[in-house]
Parts: structure tokens; C-alpha cells; sequence
């Protein structure tokens, strides 16, 4: 019996900037060939122009990445932005282009609010003077419509929200994603390009089968050339208030994501232990950092994000494009 033919392997993509994109070895039977080869996937000058005009005053642009999804990542993108904002001499943003499943709004405390134009865009809804949100949750009439797009008309909101939205003068824009290395991932990492970007948080869980996507996010970041400020592992643990064992409740059965770190030679930001009142907080709307302040897990997130803006400031070079 002949062996089947080796498909394309997604570690061997040359990318979309690349000048062999859609033209290498690996590009034969990739089913987005012709439109690498095309040079149609590459950024366009004009739009570029534009994101650049548009985000102009963003001093710092942060993703937020996970190979997997229920893993904390829009619980530790909103953490961030608030986390961020208590400072309040600094202005913060949060883009939610998690289209199909957009949790930043009712994380927020912004359930029902609308998006307002004005004549320099859309404007940002505001949780606090210093915190804006953008998010397409606040473009439907209901939390439980179902978004049912294809690629392409994602790849357009995307758009709009970096080149249409009245941002402003920004210390720090955070951009919560979603799981994954599709559509969402490619159009940012694209209509970014033009601008400065700090680099990406990566949201993991201890054990491997999260872990083995978060290699596949790694590996996206490298191909795209997007900087890593550094991997978080959340529900690390789960310290019982009571008897106060710690319990494993995800059990690290490969060595976590210190372990890959140190395999890959990446920074481990910290480690958020599991703590009931985070769930209750977000549905609440409510800061888990001003709720339990004094919590280990709201102690370990501050920790983290001091390393963020840490590594924001040292590697931060005004006009210098990172991706």
C-alpha cells in the first residue's frame, strides 16, 4: 500500500511577508498558495499608513495570546488593563478582537453599553477616566447573539477598531485575543505592523495538553517575528482557605510551564493560583485586584505585571517597529 503524500507542515510557512510566501517547498498544496504568491496576504501600504496615523499616540502595544481557550486569558487581559490603570497619571486601552467570543465587556462591567461615533471615529467605552474598552460585544443587541463570520469580515473589524476608533493618546494598549493562530492572529499581527509592538503575554495551564498548544502559539510568534515578553501560568495550584493544603487541581504531569521555559529558553512572567472569587469577580464586572487585594493570586498577578512594564520600558525605542 503506497504511503500518502506528506501535506504542508505549519512550521515550515515561510509567513506572509516573507518573499518566498506562497513560492517555498513547503507553500505546494497549502490551500492559501495562490494568495501568498499573489502578494494579496502582504499588508497594503495605504492601510498601513493609516493604523500607523491612527495609533500614533500608543507608547505601548501588548498582546495577549493562548494556544487554548478556557485557559484565563481575557480574565488576565482584563486584570492587566486594570492592574495598569491603577496608576492613574498612566491611559489605558483594551481591545477585545476575540470576535466570535467577546467576554471583555461583561468582564468590564460594560454589559450593554454601545459604541458612540464622533467625528475623529468611534469612541472607546470608558470603565474608569484612564480605562477604555473596545470590543465588538458592544456592537450586538444582545450578549447571546451568535457572531457568524467568515475570515474576511472578521479581518475587516479588526481593522476598523485600530484605524477607526478615536484612541487617543494611550500608555498602554492591550490587546486580549483569541485562542489560537488563525484569522484574528494574522490580520493584528499584519495591521500592526506599521506601529511599535512590545511583544506578547502567553496564557498557559499547568498541564501538557495546554502546554502543547502553547508551543504551537510559540512557534507562531517566531514565524511572524512578534517579540515574547513572557508565558503565565494560570490555576497554578489551588491553596484550600480552610485546611490551607495546596491541592494540584491541573497537575503538571510534564513540569508545567517552568519546565518549557527553561526548554525554550522563555521568561515564566509567574504563576496565578486558582481563587474562586477571580470567576466571581469577573461576573461581576468587578477588579479581582481591588475585590482581594491581599489574595495570593491578586499579589502574584500585581508581581507580573510589574515584570510587564518593566520589560515595556527597557525595550521600548520610539519609531522602532518590533513586528
Amino acid at each position: 500500500m503506497a504511503e500518502a503524500a506528506e501535506g504542508p507542515r505549519p512550521e515550515d510557512c515561510p509567513g506572509t511577508s516573507s518573499a518566498q510566501a506562497g513560492r517555498a517547498a513547503a507553500c505546494q498544496g497549502c490551500p492559501n498558495q495562490r494568495l501568498c504568491a499573489s502578494g494579496a496576504a502582504a499588508p497594503d501600504p495605504a492601510e498601513a499608513a493609516e493604523v500607523r496615523e491612527r495609533l500614533r499616540g500608543v507608547k505601548h502595544t501588548v498582546l495577549v495570546l493562548s494556544g487554548k481557550g478556557g485557559v484565563g486569558k481575557s480574565t488576565f487581559s482584563a486584570l492587566l488593563a486594570h492592574g495598569l490603570a491603577a496608576d492613574e497619571a498612566k491611559q489605558v486601552a483594551l481591545l477585545d478582537i476575540d470576535i466570535c467570543g467577546p467576554s471583555i465587556p461583561k468582564m468590564m462591567g460594560l454589559e450593554g453599553e454601545q459604541v458612540h461615533q464622533s467625528g475623529s471615529g468611534w469612541s472607546p467605552v470608558y470603565v474608569e477616566e484612564n480605562l477604555g474598552v473596545m470590543s465588538v460585544g458592544f456592537l450586538l443587541s444582545s450578549p447571546d447573539d451568535a457572531v457568524i463570520w467568515r475570515g474576511p469580515k472578521k479581518n475587516g473589524l479588526i481593522k476598523q477598531f485600530l484605524r477607526d476608533v478615536d484612541w487617543g493618546e494611550i500608555d498602554y494598549l492591550i490587546v486580549d485575543t483569541p485562542p489560537g493562530t488563525s484569522d484574528e492572529h494574522l490580520s493584528i499581527v499584519q495591521y500592526l505592523s506599521a506601529v511599535h509592538v512590545d511583544g506578547a503575554v502567553i496564557i498557559t495551564t499547568p498541564q501538557e495538553v495546554s502546554l502543547q498548544d502553547v508551543r504551537k502559539e510559540i512557534n507562531f510568534c517566531h514565524k511572524v517575528k512578534l517579540p515574547i515578553i513572557g508565558i503565565v501560568e494560570n490555576m497554578s495550584g489551588f491553596v484550600c482557605p480552610k485546611c490551607k493544603n495546596e491541592s494540584q487541581i491541573f497537575p503538571p504531569t510534564t513540569g508545567g510551564a517552568e519546565k518549557m521555559c527553561q526548554n525554550l529558553n522563555l521568561s515564566l512572567l509567574g504563576k496565578v493560583p486558582l481563587d474562586p472569587q477571580i470567576g466571581k469577580s469577573c461576573d461581576k464586572g468587578l477588579s479581582f485586584l481591588s475585590e482581594a487585594p491581599e489574595s495570593p493570586a491578586a499579589l502574584s498577578y500585581r508581581n507580573i505585571i510589574h515584570r510587564i512594564q518593566q520589560y515595556c520600558d527597557q525595550h521600548h525605542f520610539q519609531g522602532e517597529k518590533t513586528i
